[in-house]
């Protein structure tokens, strides 16, 4: 039978995307990038570069210590260790106000925690599962926690955390005590569900939150070109009218740059941002893994020529610090690693009876 005729048939036409209002969508999700890409780096004093090179360095020379007694047995169960993505967490948590701000992250959490000034001791402890250690030993390697610091963990679900990051950056609206909530995943966890409903929550709510992608290019140990059909994280907030930032994580000023810019945005009311930090780890995914996926050659290149701290050293130098200085710090840094090993060592474990403690909130 001889189809009918559709000639006389009027088409739809095409809606057109370029309009006024298309536009400017599109230029609100990249005015952030465009304003970064204006200004790369944050131009820190003399003291404010120091104690950036200190604080990552302090992470880098206590994440070895901590792969050494996982060797020694002194640690037990996974230890994940953040050496090569010092840049990071001290770029991004040296913007924070203390006092108000919190920030949430996975189980590479041992660098988060010393970028807040926390104790050393306490977290060599509660590595070692000690009664000293800042969950009283309880939580180990993955499952720091500390409300005083406003640091909620330390949580072994990839993903899940940035849900309750959600909450957190809730509860800061809801207070209006002009705090914003920081949350931390990698690029293996920036492909759960629970993600992306945070973030369509957080753009609906304007809640003040930063995602931010720590992209270390392997996940567990699979590269992320195998695991992920969009590769640049940055763009994954389009779809909620999120900005969007992508930020060189090896380049402690760059990404102090990007946060200043970023936690402006959300402190003036702005709503959420999602922020990719490409970097690096030089370790396994955890201390047992043994990252054959990858080649030597190629982690080596990174050591060479991207290492966080060897730049900071680099732009020190440009100060004219000298480098018998920089050595003074190493050796002082070392020295607090290792009295964080000998207070954990010495420390008690914790009685039996604390089995039952911190079950619940209260009693019922």
């Amino acid at each position: 039978m001889a189809k009918a005729s559709t000639s006389g048939k009027k088409k739809t036409p095409v809606k057109k995307t370029n309009t006024p209002a298309a536009m400017d969508d599109a230029f609100a999700l990249k005015s952030l990038q465009d304003a970064l890409d204006k200004k790369k780096r944050f131009k820190p004093t003399k003291d404010q570069l120091l104690h950036f090179y200190e604080q990552m360095l302090l992470i880098r020379r206590f994440e070895e210590k901590a792969g050494q007694l996982y060797g020694l047995g002194l640690i037990g169960g996974f230890c994940h260790l953040y050496i090569g993505q010092e840049a990071v967490a001290i770029g991004l948590q040296s913007a924070l106000d203390n006092d108000t701000d919190s920030v949430i992250t996975g189980y590479r959490d041992h660098g988060h925690m010393l970028a807040y000034g926390i104790d050393p001791n306490v977290i060599m402890a509660e590595l070692t599962g000690r009664a000293a250690g800042i969950s009283k030993g309880k939580g180990g390697s993955m499952h720091m926690f500390s409300t005083e610091h406003k640091f909620y963990g330390g949580h072994g679900i990839v993903g899940a955390q940035v849900a309750l990051g959600g909450g957190l950056a809730l509860a800061h609206q809801y207070n209006e005590d002009g705090g914003l909530c920081l949350a931390y995943f990698g690029d293996g966890a920036a492909n759960q569900g629970q993600v992306y409903e945070t973030m369509n929550m957080a753009a609906l709510w304007k809640l003040p939150m930063v995602f931010v992608v720590e992209n270390n290019q392997y996940a567990m140990g699979t590269a992320v070109r195998r695991s992920s059909a969009e590769t640049e994280f940055y763009r994954r907030g389009a779809a909620f009218r999120i900005p969007g930032m992508k930020v060189n994580g090896m380049d402690v000023l760059e990404v102090r740059q990007a946060a200043e810019i970023a936690f402006k945005h959300v402190r003036e009311g702005n709503g959420p941002v999602l922020m990719e930090c490409e970097t690096y780890r030089y370790r396994g995914h955890s201390m047992s893994d043994p990252a054959k996926y990858r080649t030597r050659e190629e982690v080596q290149d990174q050591r060479e020529k991207n290492d966080p701290i060897e730049r900071a050293k680099a732009d020190l130098m440009k100060l004219k610090v000298k480098e018998d200085a920089l050595k003074d710090i190493d050796k002082a840094i070392r020295a607090t690693v290792a009295e964080a090993a000998d207070f954990a060592e010495k420390s008690p474990e914790p009685e039996p009876s604390e089995l039952y403690t911190d079950v619940l909130v209260e009693e019922y």
